[in-house]
């Protein structure tokens, strides 16, 4: 791979503020702004030897930006949850407390499903690398996510759940 690093420099420092402006306006937050522009900029550094025409550069980053935008809101969690009722009392009164409670119910269960909710959940990690971490296999990740989420779902994060029903 031959880059014209200085090709590319001059582009950059003569293009950046205007595709700093797109970055900002796809994710409406500069510091997300500056990231998915660095992104897009490293991409289009890989690519720069076989992009030929030199006037679609900025369509070429743009289009980087979008799809890279697009990817990163799919792998964001959704936080905010629809309800046809607004609660009486915010959600976040005590957040603490409730955070406190997972501390603890994430205590209690075995080890490898406490593992391997950390891992998947906390860390962000694919079954495959956390098979790999731990030296399992992917099903057995699996099994343990699936079974220690219950169990949190369950009777660990609800333990009066059964008295409240009946």
């Amino acid at each position: 791979m031959i880059v014209n690093h200085e090709e590319f420099r001059t582009y950059v420092q003569s293009r950046g503020a205007a595709l700093l402006r797109v970055a900002n306006q796809l994710t409406g937050n500069p510091s997300d702004a500056e990231d998915l522009l660095q992104t897009a900029l490293a991409r289009t550094y890989l690519a720069w030897d076989r992009i030929r025409d030199r006037s679609s550069l900025d369509g070429y980053v743009r289009r980087a930006m979008v799809n890279i935008n697009i990817s990163w809101w799919r792998r964001r969690k959704l936080e905010e949850y629809p309800s046809e009722e607004l609660p009486d009392v915010p959600v976040q009164q005590d957040a603490r407390h409730r955070y406190d409670e997972l501390e603890q119910a994430l205590d209690r269960l075995p080890a490898r499903q406490r593992t391997a909710i950390v891992l998947r959940y906390y860390e962000d990690m694919t079954e495959p690398e956390i098979a790999r971490t731990l030296g399992i296999s992917v099903g057995t990740v699996k099994s343990s996510v699936s079974r220690g989420m219950a169990k949190l779902r369950g009777d660990l994060l609800v333990p009066d759940a059964r008295k409240r029903v009946n």
